[in-house]
């Protein structure tokens, strides 16, 4: 069954627990949930809304990940980057080997954005292919334009 090409969601779904890896965590008893609101025919992309209760914890990205705060805020820090304090509106991106510690000060909430990244010579490919695709597409589309107007 071939994938819906416009998909709808709202941020204000019913969360799931989500557990932290227990030997993440530095302080409190964070309790996170999410509930994914899209993945691509691929894979390769999907979207999520999380939230997470008070505590401070590391976290590893083992994909690129864009957050957008919902609600709440954190204070994050990485090596080379001092404590910074992001709340409701912030956009942060991580890329797929990044480390950070989190501290969630009373609740957060997200929503997040993953990509998995390809290696530089497929991504290279791939664009092409895109770039490819997407011109015959318009040539397509406007040469049935022109057929539909002489025959109007």
């Amino acid at each position: 069954m071939p994938l819906a090409l416009i998909e709808t969601s709202h941020c204000n779904v019913d969360l799931k627990p989500s557990p932290i890896e227990p030997s993440w965590i530095i302080e409190g008893n964070p309790d996170a949930r999410n509930c994914t609101l899209s993945i691509s025919a691929d894979g390769a992309a999907r979207t999520l809304i999380w939230s997470c209760t008070e505590g401070k914890f590391n976290w590893y990205y083992d994909v690129d990940e864009t957050i957008v705060i919902l609600e709440g805020s954190i204070v994050l820090e990485s090596d080379g980057m001092p404590a910074k304090r992001y709340g409701v509106g912030d956009v942060i991106f991580f890329r797929r080997g990044a480390h950070a510690k989190w501290h969630v000060e009373s609740y957060v909430k997200k929503v997040a954005f993953f990509r998995t990244t390809n290696p530089a010579g497929l991504g290279l490919a791939i664009r092409a292919m895109n770039k490819l695709r997407s011109v015959v597409s318009r040539r397509r589309g406007a040469g049935e334009q022109r057929v539909r107007a002489t025959a109007a």
